[in-house]
């Protein structure tokens, strides 16, 4: 396979660079596989095209206030982003300057707190910071919009930008299949007989970074961590001996489902993944897929092909496009039913 084969056209005039006025009011289309089919709807919708007896896996992930701006001792100025809190005063961070950083140089910031350069390693700097970083984060970091964005974070964005249901900090991007989710819509689906549970998936800034290998295979994404519960194992296993689905809301979802189904079997699991999904793939924890539109080239949309079909995708993608949708973190929802479920 080659990157040239996943790219499609995109007017800059459909990236969503804000959030609809509310979370449901984005539009849903619907990829019907068996059908062969594409269905457009609005998210409020959703609910009609699950069965009572689905399962809903959402990641419960919570972004950090993880973007900083300084100026290293010598004054140059620099934009820091933090991949990974890895203790109470350490991280690795992404750090763009005029001029990279060496080891032993100390970057200043504001809140009278400095960070020592411990070492590099690729694009990721180690760095020691003089407060406790979560702490220092919340009090001065901006939650890290996507670059494609163009802007800076602004007060809303720290609402919107962030799932209802988040709970565990330590993402640097949201998994913003949810973002489409308001409290009403996560009761109305559990009213409905639809079940919900909860994996946990740290998505880092490799998630916009792009691919650079022409031969897809060459490629290799950056680690994230994942936990997947008992709790999640077991009601996966229920659902399917009920007939019923197993739909991940975002591919972070799927991907921590699928890290953490060993040798054909899901089991409880905390590490990290670096597992790349891509056509040709043989899904074997998750049913369906409720995801947003990718970039071009992207990992993400090979995850979504090799769902539904790169030729099907790609008329989707397509289809949104004459039809306007808004694409990419704020953008409108797509509901991937394929064929068949997973065995």
């Amino acid at each position: 396979m080659r990157l040239s084969d996943f790219d499609y056209r995109l007017p800059d005039k459909l990236i969503a660079r804000y959030p609809t006025g509310q979370r449901r009011a984005s539009r849903l289309l619907v990829v019907d596989c068996a059908a062969d089919r594409l269905v457009d709807r609005h998210f409020g919708d959703l609910p009609a095209f699950l069965r009572r007896g689905d399962l809903l896996v959402f990641n419960n992930t919570k972004v950090i206030k993880a973007r900083l701006h300084g100026n290293k001792a010598s004054g140059g100025k620099f934009e820091l982003l933090v991949e990974r809190i890895t203790g109470v005063h350490t991280c690795l961070a992404h750090v763009r300057a005029s001029k990279s950083p060496r080891p032993g140089t100390q970057l200043l910031f504001a809140g009278e707190c400095t960070a020592d350069v411990l070492s590099r390693d690729a694009d990721l700097f180690e760095l020691e910071f003089s407060r406790p970083l979560a702490e220092f984060l919340d009090a001065e970091g901006e939650i890290p919009l996507p670059p494609y964005l163009n802007r800076a974070a602004e007060p809303g964005d720290d609402e919107r930008y962030q799932t209802v249901y988040a709970q565990q900090a330590g993402a640097v991007a949201a998994p913003t299949a949810g973002l489409h989710f308001d409290t009403a819509m996560m009761d109305e689906t559990a009213q409905a007989g639809i079940r919900h549970c909860f994996v946990t998936l740290h998505v880092g800034a490799g998630t916009f970074q792009s691919l650079r290998e022409e031969q897809v295979e060459a490629n290799r994404l950056h680690a994230e961590r994942v936990e997947v519960s008992d709790t999640v194992v077991s009601a996966i296993h229920a659902t399917r001996q009920a007939g019923g689905r197993v739909i991940a809301v975002g591919t972070t979802s799927v991907r921590a489902l699928e890290a953490a189904t060993l040798d054909g079997v899901l089991r409880s699991w905390r590490g990290e993944t670096e597992i790349f999904i891509r056509p040709g793939y043989r899904f074997r924890s998750v049913d369906a897929l409720l995801t947003n539109f990718h970039l071009p080239q992207s990992s993400l949309l090979m995850l979504v092909a090799a769902l539904a079909g790169t030729k099907q995708i790609l008329h989707a993608y397509r289809h949104a496009v004459d039809n306007a949708y808004r694409f990419f973190s704020y953008g409108d929802a797509m509901l991937i039913l394929p064929e068949s479920p997973a065995p």
